[in-house]
């Protein structure tokens, strides 16, 4: 994306030559970053967390917060956008919606991007939350 800014400014600036695709790949390449990054980040673990009251409950309780709650809220909030999106992302395709730039990409190719990377967090939760149930059922026993 660097890269890619420098050149348009390059362009803009340096040789008088506006160029119209930059804005749009960086936009493009933002969201890939971006969506595809924080499954990948719960996945492994590395996710920000504000313990300051979890850290007064004992650890049985944080575990439970942790590898159950969490994962559940988190799919009660993401599973319906995954649906929304996928109904926005197919509704543009059918009016072959396109970008208002010169440019002017279909959207779709870049609208179907967001229930993927949505889809693949709500599989980290998934695996997430069936492991705070294993390690849940594993405790009682």
């Amino acid at each position: 994306m660097a890269c890619l800014a420098t050149f348009g400014v390059i362009k803009r600036y340096v040789l008088n030559d506006p160029e119209p695709y930059t804005y749009e790949l960086s936009t493009i390449f933002l969201l890939l970053g971006v969506i595809f990054a924080i499954p990948y980040v719960a996945n492994v673990h590395r996710n920000l967390r504000v313990d300051v009251i979890a850290n007064r409950f004992p650890k049985v309780v944080q575990d439970i917060l942790a590898n159950f709650v969490t994962p559940l809220l988190g799919l009660f909030f993401l599973v319906p956008m995954v649906w929304k999106s996928w109904e926005i992302a197919f509704y543009s395709l059918q009016i072959g919606e396109r970008s208002p730039s010169i440019w002017a990409p279909p959207l779709f190719p870049i609208k179907i991007l967001i229930p993927i990377g949505v889809g693949l967090l709500c599989l980290v939760l998934l695996v997430q939350l069936c492991h705070g149930v294993s390690s849940l059922i594993q405790r009682i026993r």
